[in-house]
């Protein structure tokens, strides 16, 4: 037994397992109170948070929108992609719904900005069980993890839900069928299409550790990026209306993600790709 090992288990058996509880508890906490200011403040900016953020995505003026007109008529396609109306009103129908959705939003809001606090606090409890060696590779994770969850999350709000929200809202079977769209199923699909982009935008990081944990290497992604090209694609088609313009911007930029988490397994491990058969490439 190493030097290393009988002093991690000497630092185990001075901290019991009730201790190891106390301790992530009191983690948790902060993170609980971090979340909940910053739902307070959200709570509290209620014509804003729902006005501009929530609703944002319903309404004409939208970024998105604006955007995409802007470059139809730059592209000399006149208005072809501007959207002058939406086809669907959101309503509710329950007595406390917009109460309990205005507390859902406030939450998920808070979680979201406060990802970089609540992040950094699971990453104290769980580094001083690290190795060394395995605190150096993890150098710098919770600002990477913070960024490419970030990343996401604007992916999402800005190019994934607009699209989404448009097509759903606008789709019909019948004429005589019109959509009035309840104002939780509406925070629903806006909240899981941008957490969900938010964590799909983590895989650099997971391939990241996966690469310096010698599990995966670049050749690995390389030999089945068919496999994986596959699997994006599947997973566009789950998270977005079944038209392909929703998958294909949803696919390409996860398709890209793909490719550049192939370079950072590359550059972490450079010698893998030195043994890579000329098939795989």
């Amino acid at each position: 037994m190493t030097t290393k090992d009988q002093a991690f288990q000497n630092e185990e058996k001075e901290m019991s397992f009730i201790d190891h509880l106390e301790e992530l508890r009191w983690h948790l906490l902060r993170s609980i109170i971090a979340i909940g200011i910053i739902m307070i403040g959200t709570f509290a900016a209620k014509s804003f948070v729902f006005g501009k953020v929530i609703l944002g995505p319903t309404k004409t003026d939208f970024f998105t929108y604006k955007w995409l007109c802007q470059i139809s008529q730059s592209l000399k396609f006149g208005e072809a992609f501007c959207f002058e109306s939406l086809s669907f009103t959101i309503t509710n129908i329950d007595m406390a719904g917009q109460f309990l959705i205005h507390l859902k939003s406030s939450f998920i809001i808070g979680f979201i900005l406060a990802f970089p606090y609540v992040f950094w606090e699971v990453w104290k409890f769980v580094k001083p069980g690290l190795y060394e060696n395995e605190k150096k590779m993890t150098r710098g994770i919770v600002l990477f993890s913070s960024f490419f969850f970030f990343a996401g999350i604007l992916f999402g709000y800005f190019v994934l839900s607009p699209f989404s929200i448009n097509f759903l809202g606008s789709y019909f079977v019948d004429a005589s069928v019109r959509n009035d769209i309840t104002l939780g199923s509406y925070v629903g699909t806006l909240s899981t299409l941008v957490l969900a982009s938010g964590i799909i935008f983590e895989l650099p990081m997971v391939v990241y550790i996966l690469a310096k944990l010698d599990i995966i290497t670049s050749n690995d992604m390389r030999k089945y990026r068919k496999h994986a090209l596959v699997a994006i694609f599947v997973l566009a088609a789950v998270l977005t209306p079944p038209d392909p313009t929703s998958q294909m911007l949803i696919g390409i930029p996860l398709y890209f993600l793909y490719e550049f988490s192939i370079l950072i397994a590359k550059r972490v491990n450079p010698r893998s790709d030195s043994k890579m058969p000329e098939s795989a490439v």
